[in-house]
């Protein structure tokens, strides 16, 4: 390991934003920090860079506790790049540059992996760049990154980022660390509704078990509609308690649409659509299942338009059962 971070803490007057967090990186390996807006990823990444001292907790350089170095000496092994700091760095200076946000922040970033010899920290360094510039750059750090065998932290707000970009990822929400694993580890399996929700768009189904925990097949309730759904047979320490209100939660990519009953897939529900949007590459549509709304991710759209009355299939297997 190059990189552990054991048990860091900070508060800011009487506010605690990080909480007992701990992680380790590896040389070569781009470790992702996601969360949402004031989920403590950038006071994290200062934290690290030394330009705030943390309440508790040490960090680890390859075996060498560096957490109480300053800035300036944590410097010679640590490159830290901001947003908010990024004309400071480039371009020496405080005032704007006639230069674009997105080619400013493209250069800092040039610089800085140029100069970077063993820990990167990156904080939504891709922001202001346009499509075609971003990837420029993320295959960049990524040749760079396994290269020179850096350990690089980046912090981001944008999961399909972290798709694109890391190889592990830390899900921190409210100063704690709730998971962590690959993207589509933490993406396919998610540990608690609140991962499953800032992870992309995800149906939440409040529901009831119905079933005793040795049944093969857990059946729910939902409270809206009163639809029936399958579930796979978790283990029993995840089970919801009967009788008592959970949360399902389904990708919409993973909802099918069919016109007819004869649907291969379990947990039909018959629906109505309520509203289509085009994304480019797939079409979101939204559905209304008797009071259950529904959202379901296409390649193409065929064949439906609004109000018009379709079979929707949750696959048992790709429903995963939340406790409240």
């Amino acid at each position: 390991m190059t990189l552990s971070i054991k048990n860091i803490s900070k508060t800011y007057e009487h506010r605690l934003i990080l909480d007992d967090i701990s992680f380790e990186v590896n040389r070569g390996e781009i470790f992702g920090i996601f969360g949402v807006t004031s989920s403590g990823k950038s006071t994290l990444i200062r934290a690290l860079a030394g330009a705030i001292r943390s309440d508790q907790g040490s960090i680890f350089f390859d075996d060498r506790d560096v957490s109480l170095e300053e800035n300036s000496e944590r410097g010679f092994y640590f490159s830290n790049l901001t947003n908010g700091s990024f004309w400071r760095k480039v371009f020496k200076t405080e005032e704007p540059s006639e230069l674009a946000d997105g080619e400013g922040q493209g250069l800092a970033l040039d610089e800085a992996i140029r100069k970077a010899e063993s820990v990167l920290l990156l904080d939504n360094q891709f922001c202001f760049m346009d499509r075609e510039q971003r990837e420029q750059k993320v295959s960049s750090l990524k040749k760079t990154v396994r290269e020179k065998g850096l350990a690089v932290v980046f912090a981001t707000n944008d999961f399909e980022e972290v798709f694109t970009i890391c190889d592990r990822v830390a899900i921190l929400h409210e100063g704690r660390i709730l998971q962590i694993g690959t993207p589509r580890e933490v993406y396919e399996h998610p540990v608690s509704l609140t991962v499953a929700v800032v992870t992309g768009r995800n149906n939440v189904i409040r529901a009831r078990r119905m079933t005793s925990s040795k049944a093969d097949a857990p059946h729910y309730s939902t409270v809206d509609g009163e639809h029936i759904l399958y579930t796979s047979k978790p283990e029993k320490s995840d089970l919801a308690p009967i009788n008592q209100d959970a949360f399902l939660t389904i990708r919409p990519e993973y909802i099918s649409i069919s016109f007819g009953a004869s649907f291969p897939e379990d947990n039909l529900l018959k629906a109505k659509v309520s509203e289509i949007s085009y994304l480019g590459a797939t079409t979101l549509i939204k559905l209304d299942a008797d009071g259950l709304q529904l959202s379901a991710l296409v390649l193409r759209l065929v064949g439906l338009n609004l109000g018009d009355e379709c079979m929707v299939g949750l696959p048992p297997d790709r429903i995963h059962v939340m406790k409240q």
